[in-house]
């Protein structure tokens, strides 16, 4: 089930909605066998060797079945999740490197929501009994929480996520069913930060000290018959993020443009075009009359993500 950003619902409806913090990370289901812990991503990606300290959910909740729907996140000291220092793990296929970043850098399954329990769907539950259920059956542990959640008080609440510096709250419909694989108006991101997905259609080459990387990316949101340019982000990468997506744009290309409309004439003489298969996310400062991002700032690549699946954030 996904959300649609937006404003919180209004004050003589706050108490018929649930609020919880948006944390950073990236989504996950989570199939819990008497035995093991199955972790697949949006994307389909089985990413379970990557995060071994998950492991031990399967006997912390007693060697039941279950299907949980969360976000793995790097929480910080004072719990804010750092979408950042995600970013190593999030590719790792090797048991022995997963386990040295799972002691260097642990993450934590940050628990929402319950989609079936020993073999029973609960999708059609709402939202309140889902919460009991979750609550019942999740302890809290090293690796793992259930996501705090309260009912009404949502302009409380997103301010105090304002204060901390995190990215948003999200309002979730007390009444409402879980809808896989839908979007829908029943729960509500509202942001703090403006942040956009986007599919990476190109690169310009590098100068000076970026001569064996890259420039800037490309940008794309899925358009009729390819791309449509939102504009470019040059910056926001260390030297292991640029080497690393250099890696992965070579690898893509040389390909002809993805992009259906007009391109920033400036970039496009240095262009480079890539295979549209990479969704990275940006923060922007605002949307420009002509639909391009003002002032980009790269976050991370979404592993998470497929490119059919991002939309503009409105």
């Amino acid at each position: 089930m996904l959300a649609v950003a937006g404003r919180l619902p209004r004050s003589d409806e706050d108490d018929r909605w649930a609020y919880e913090m948006k944390w950073d990370g990236v989504r996950m289901l989570a199939a819990v066998s008497p035995t093991s812990v199955r972790l697949v991503g949006r994307s389909g990606i089985d990413a379970t060797i990557a995060y071994p300290e998950l492991q031990g959910l399967s006997a912390a909740i007693g060697g039941r079945e279950a299907l949980l729907d969360g976000e793995v996140a790097v929480l910080g000291p004072d719990g804010r999740s750092n979408f950042g220092a995600l970013a190593p793990r999030m590719h790792v296929r090797a048991a022995a490197r997963a386990a040295e970043l799972a002691s260097a850098i642990p993450a934590t399954y940050v628990v929402f929501d319950i989609l079936a329990v020993d073999g029973v769907s609960t999708r059609s539950l709402p939202y309140t009994q889902r919460r009991e259920l979750l609550e019942d059956l999740v302890p809290a542990g090293r690796s793992w929480q259930v996501s705090p959640s309260f009912v009404g008080g949502g302009a409380d609440l997103l301010e105090a996520s304002r204060r901390m510096g995190l990215e948003g709250i999200v309002a979730k419909r007390l009444e409402s069913p879980y809808r896989s694989g839908q979007r829908s108006s029943e729960w509500i991101k509202v942001k703090n930060l403006l942040t956009q997905e986007v599919v990476l259609g190109g690169y310009t080459v590098g100068q000076g000290r970026r001569e064996a990387t890259f420039g800037a990316l490309l940008l794309g949101l899925p358009a009729a018959g390819g791309l449509a340019y939102v504009g470019s982000v040059g910056t926001g990468f260390d030297d292991r993020v640029l080497a690393d997506l250099t890696g992965r744009l070579r690898q893509l290309g040389p390909s002809p443009s993805p992009f259906v409309g007009p391109v920033d004439p400036r970039q496009a003489r240095a262009a480079r075009w890539v295979r549209p298969e990479l969704v990275g996310e940006v923060a922007y400062a605002h949307w420009t009359d002509d639909d391009r991002m003002r002032h980009p700032v790269w976050r991370g690549l979404r592993p998470d993500k497929r490119p059919a699946e991002v939309v503009r954030e409105r």
